[in-house]
């Protein structure tokens, strides 16, 4: 894996367990999500404007990743209000990266080295203890479908990234699932929620719910999908740290020794 890409896809790490911790933290989860990514693409948007370069190729990809995202940023909501950040996080951050190993090498045919693939298991055994020894029912169920909807997105930007510029297909991918979020939680919640959930937090966090995937996408230029996942699922040893920090959640030894394992997996990748 080559070093720029790994530096992106580390920097994406700590950036996104940044924004999830801080999401966890608001009174109302679901709206603070929505309204955050909301936000977000308004603020970016005159950026992407000035980079505008969409090949016509490039419009079938952004549709499918927003659909996946859309789902993605739906269910991240629910699971905040629902469920341990530290317990589901670590579920579907560690199968990511194994089902997009999987369905690159087996569905698409492309090619896995033998320390990736090592280095890309490694990750996600580690990511699995991180969930303790008495897993939650409710985040398991939240941790594997955030995870299969991590893989699809992954999948398909691997490939519609090379058509536009990463920070324009950042943006047009995200604009459904931002604002269609926020329209199925003012249809559920009322649209009183949904207002109460732009705050100065919100405000604050929204730059950084599109940061990191935007390093990923710059790191997705240089280097296979399946190393700048598993890189990138090492936020689970920043939001264990944080979680336990800031959201007063119990890390067990189980926890640490999978966040050292998930640390020996990254090594790995970057050799």
């Amino acid at each position: 894996m080559p070093a720029d890409a790994f530096a992106l896809a580390l920097g994406a790490a700590v950036l996104h367990a940044l924004w999830n911790v801080l999401l966890a933290r608001t009174h109302d989860p679901r709206a603070a999500t929505a309204c955050a990514f909301c936000i977000g693409v308004v603020i970016v948007a005159p950026v992407a404007a000035a980079r505008w370069r969409v090949e016509a190729g490039a419009w079938k990809y952004i549709a499918a990743s927003a659909a996946f995202e859309l789902v993605y940023v739906l269910l991240l909501g629910a699971a905040y209000a629902a469920a341990p950040l530290s317990v589901f996080y670590p579920i579907a951050r560690g199968l990511a990266p194994v089902l997009v190993l999987a369905v690159a090498a087996l569905a698409l045919g492309a090619g896995t080295s033998v320390h990736e693939a090592i280095g890309v298991c490694t990750v996600g055994a580690g990511i699995l203890l991180v969930r303790g020894r008495r897993p939650d029912r409710a985040a398991t169920l939240f941790g594997l479908s955030i995870a299969a909807t991590i893989s699809g997105y992954t999948l398909v930007d691997n490939t519609g990234v090379t058509l536009a510029d990463p920070f324009v297909y950042l943006v047009l991918s995200m604009i459904v699932p931002a604002f269609g979020s926020a329209l199925v939680v003012g249809v559920r919640q009322g649209t009183a929620v949904l207002r109460r959930g732009v705050r100065l937090e919100t405000v604050l966090i929204a730059p950084l719910t599109l940061a990191p995937y935007a390093l990923v996408l710059y790191a997705l230029r240089v280097s296979p999908a399946a190393p700048v996942a598993a890189v990138r699922e090492s936020s689970v040893v920043f939001v264990t740290v944080l979680a336990a920090a800031l959201l007063h959640e119990r890390v067990s030894r189980w926890r640490g020794a999978g966040a050292a394992v998930v640390v020996a997996g990254v090594v790995l990748l970057a050799v």
